[in-house]
């Protein structure tokens, strides 16, 4: 059986690119960046510390 665990999704505003990222662990958070490099890398840098500190099952 499969089930979702991780869903990302990246919006574009006049000013801004946001990343709104929803996981079983960590709920739903959004960040925000001038540049997808930047919204991009907060988004790596959160889900590395969230799966890091997941127990395996």
């Amino acid at each position: 059986m499969q089930e979702l665990i991780l869903s990302v999704e990246f919006l574009r505003s006049r000013q801004s690119i946001i990343a709104r990222v929803m996981s079983e662990a960590g709920g739903t958070r959004e960040y925000s960046a001038p540049s997808a490099e930047g919204v991009i890398e907060q988004v790596v840098d959160d889900l590395r510390e969230e799966f890091e500190s997941a127990p395996v099952e």
